[in-house]
């Protein structure tokens, strides 16, 4: 029992002293829950596949992380920038895993230069009657990016939802 109240000097080692020992309690009663021989996760039982012999090319990956689901059914624009305006090149729709069934530039038509995927996000959510307020706050989303080396692979991997959206290049 104290004896005498706590001056504001006094109550952080009080009060440090009190939490430390609730870790030390908190920790001993893990301890005596855990198993005798820690489980560690298991490894990889196969090796990723390898896309180091794959010829140079552009590919995308939409995720809908809304619904937690690859973006499957997104439909897509992908356009390149050309004498001052954006050109289009080919429109796709994504296949079930969510990326592009083909790759979007590969060989002869992979360039170096300026491009545009437009994702119809609007259209997306719209098949799937997810409630939302009309008009949309995202209906068609632009990803703008430079090819600089057409010798060099380029995935865009494309996070979603109706109120935002994300996108790196992976390899």
């Amino acid at each position: 029992m104290i004896d005498k109240p706590l001056s504001r000097r006094s109550f952080l080692p009080a009060s440090l002293a009190l939490g430390g020992l609730g870790l030390q309690l908190a920790g001993n009663a893990r301890a005596a829950d855990a198993p005798a021989t820690p489980v560690m996760p298991a490894g990889l039982t196969t090796a990723p596949v390898s896309q180091s012999e794959l010829s140079p090319r552009l590919t995308m990956h939409a995720i809908d992380i809304f619904h937690g689901t690859p973006g499957a059914g997104m439909k897509a624009d992908l356009s390149m920038f050309d004498n001052g305006s954006y050109k289009p090149v080919k429109s796709i729709e994504t296949a079930a895993n969510g990326r592009s069934a083909e790759p979007l530039l590969l060989e002869g038509t992979y360039r170096a230069g300026r491009y545009e995927v437009l994702l119809h996000i609007d259209e997306y959510f719209a098949r799937f009657d997810t409630p939302l307020p009309k008009p949309t706050f995202l209906s068609t989303v632009p990803l703008r990016f430079v090819v600089r080396n057409p010798q060099e692979r380029i995935h865009l991997a494309i996070l979603f939802t109706p109120w935002s959206y994300s996108y790196y290049r992976g390899s």
